[in-house]
């Protein structure tokens, strides 16, 4: 069961989803201490603990004698603030999880070729137990997402597995809902296969393998949101 938030944790919650649903839209100001404590159910000693809290993340920031700001977090924002998302708003939009796909289609291919080049043994031992993943839709993401944590491991270079950590929250939030689609486990699990082959060919082979995949697996989130928008 989840632990009760205690009540600046629940303000932030209630903050952040008025920031993110645009009611405090980036650029614009917060109400007055007073009001705003009103509206969120809290006192003023929370409200302040409550800010302090998003200044700290980035998602606004405070000026002595003037209004608190919403900060511009999609052109200025980072890492940081897309946990914030998962963790306190309503998480991240369709179109928010297209983009994040589309940076891991242009990194995850380099980065798998550099770990093929330095220890395929270790991707090959890993990729044998893809046939026994069954049909679960968690089971999936989270063999899906320690193959990728593995091949950043396996780059050799920390910066990566300082960014893909931070995507680790985001990836269990999706990854599950996207893995409910039959197409989806078909066509991931076809990617193991092919890619326990590529790995005897070489890196390059390798780095057009995952490609093909990550690319693949955008086309099938976005006809997944499109059904989604249909049936709505």
């Amino acid at each position: 069961m989840n632990k009760p938030l205690r009540p600046a944790e629940h303000a932030e919650r209630l903050l952040l989803e008025a920031i993110l649903n645009q009611e405090y839209a980036p650029g614009s100001t917060l109400p007055a201490e007073r009001a705003l404590a009103t509206t969120l159910g809290v006192t003023r000693p929370t409200l302040r603990e409550t800010l302090q809290r998003l200044s700290s993340k980035g998602w606004i920031t405070i000026s002595q004698g003037k209004p608190t700001r919403v900060n511009d977090y999609l052109n200025n924002g980072g890492l940081a603030l897309l946990g914030s998302m998962v963790g306190y708003g309503k998480g991240i939009s369709a179109s928010m999880v297209e983009h994040l796909l589309q940076v891991r289609s242009v990194m995850l291919p380099g980065i798998a070729r550099m770990a093929a080049v330095n220890d395929s043994p270790s991707l090959s031992g890993y990729l044998k137990d893809a046939p026994g993943i069954g049909e679960n839709s968690l089971g999936f993401a989270e063999y899906d997402w320690e193959l990728q944590l593995l091949m950043v491991t396996l780059s050799d270079n920390p910066v990566f597995r300082f960014m893909f950590n931070d995507f680790t929250a985001i990836y269990h939030g999706f990854g599950k809902l996207y893995f409910q689609e039959q197409l989806a486990r078909q066509s991931s699990l076809a990617f193991y296969l092919e890619l326990a082959l590529c790995l005897n060919e070489g890196g390059e082979l390798v780095e057009q393998c995952v490609r093909n995949a990550m690319d693949t697996s955008i086309t099938i989130w976005n006809s997944r949101r499109n059904d989604h928008v249909e049936q709505d």
